[in-house]
């Protein structure tokens, strides 16, 4: 062999491997654990997915759970990249608290605030239940055995009419899609549910009509309701055609619901997500449209004991949001 064929062949093989090292870098596949179809989670997973895989150049999938109480344990292991969930709940992964008590899950990592999660109780529209005090002694969805964030939300609302969960006669569910089922079927009066759900739209065409119930806005209240769900604030709500069973204007308990990684979600891909979704608020809302109410200039805040995610933290630091602020 020449010296020259040897150095064409030298150059050949120097810009073959120049052609494979500029070629773009696989996706990464990415599980996004949600509720069942139909809840508000679920619904949310399917718009971040859009977004993962239409803007970020990850390729993602939505997995269905009963609740986010099931699925955080399973980010946390790194068996699913993000979670949908809420604030709340979040706080009482990481500190080993409530329901999970006894458990570190000190790993899982905030991504961005995703919006107002406000939730209420609905009744048929022309049933005589008209307020929160009405419900004492009728049939109301309880239990929820696989969903452990509602309960203290069910007694924050009964204290703002001086009740208990005692003082209704329960319909036992696992989770809110059961209760909104058990409500459809005739089986309870009312059901609790995040208001913009898909299940609350079913709920409302499969009973002609659908009333949400209000939660006077007084200190008073906002104190009770503190004393369960600590986060939560007391939000105003007009009839519109987003907000389903809001026929007349309410306030209704919200708190915020959150995506959720872990230190095993690699930095690259929750930078890419969450620049994705800070630039793609449109691209989400035409999917769902409680998405609307998600605030590209309200991403991060101070989570007391959560921790933000690295890569999170890396894209709010080029944005200006970092250090985060209450």
């Amino acid at each position: 062999m020449t010296n020259k064929t040897l150095a064409l062949r030298t150059l050949a093989a120097i810009a073959a491997a120049g052609a494979i090292g500029a070629a773009p870098a696989q996706a990464s596949d990415i599980g996004i654990a949600a509720s069942n179809p139909g809840s508000l989670y679920h619904s949310t997973g399917t718009a971040v997915a859009k977004v993962a895989n239409d803007a970020a150049q990850l390729k993602a999938t939505v997995h269905p759970f009963a609740s986010a109480t099931v699925y955080l344990p399973a980010v946390s292991a790194g068996e699913y990249a993000f979670g949908i969930s809420n604030i709340e709940e979040l706080r009482v992964a990481v500190t080993g608290t409530a329901q999970f008590k006894g458990r570190d899950y000190g790993n899982l990592r905030a991504a961005t605030i995703l919006y107002p999660l406000r939730v209420a109780f609905f009744v048929r529209k022309d049933s005589a239940i008209k307020s929160l005090a009405d419900l004492k002694g009728k049939r109301v969805v309880d239990g929820f055995s696989s969903q452990k964030t509602i309960p203290p939300l069910l007694d924050a609302s009964y204290a703002t009419a001086g009740m208990s969960r005692g003082d209704i006669t329960p319909v036992n569910v696992p989770n809110v899609v059961a209760g909104a089922n058990a409500f459809i079927q005739g089986k309870a009066d009312a059901f609790f549910f995040a208001l913009g759900a898909a299940k609350v739209r079913e709920a409302d065409a499969a009973v002609g009509g659908i009333r949400a119930l209000d939660v006077p806005n007084t200190p008073e209240n906002l104190a009770k309701v503190r004393q369960f769900f600590q986060p939560a604030y007391l939000r105003p709500e007009k009839p519109s055609k987003p907000n389903v069973g809001v026929l007349a204007p309410i306030h209704a308990i919200t708190y915020d619901a959150a995506l959720v990684a872990s230190t095993k979600t690699a930095d690259a891909d929750v930078y890419a997500l969450v620049k994705a979704m800070h630039a793609n608020k449109k691209m989400m809302a035409e999917v769902f449209g409680v998405m609307n109410l998600f605030d590209p200039s309200r991403m991060v805040k101070d989570l007391g004991p959560i921790q933000w995610h690295p890569g999170a933290q890396k894209f709010y630091q080029e944005l200006g949001a970092w250090p985060p602020k209450d």
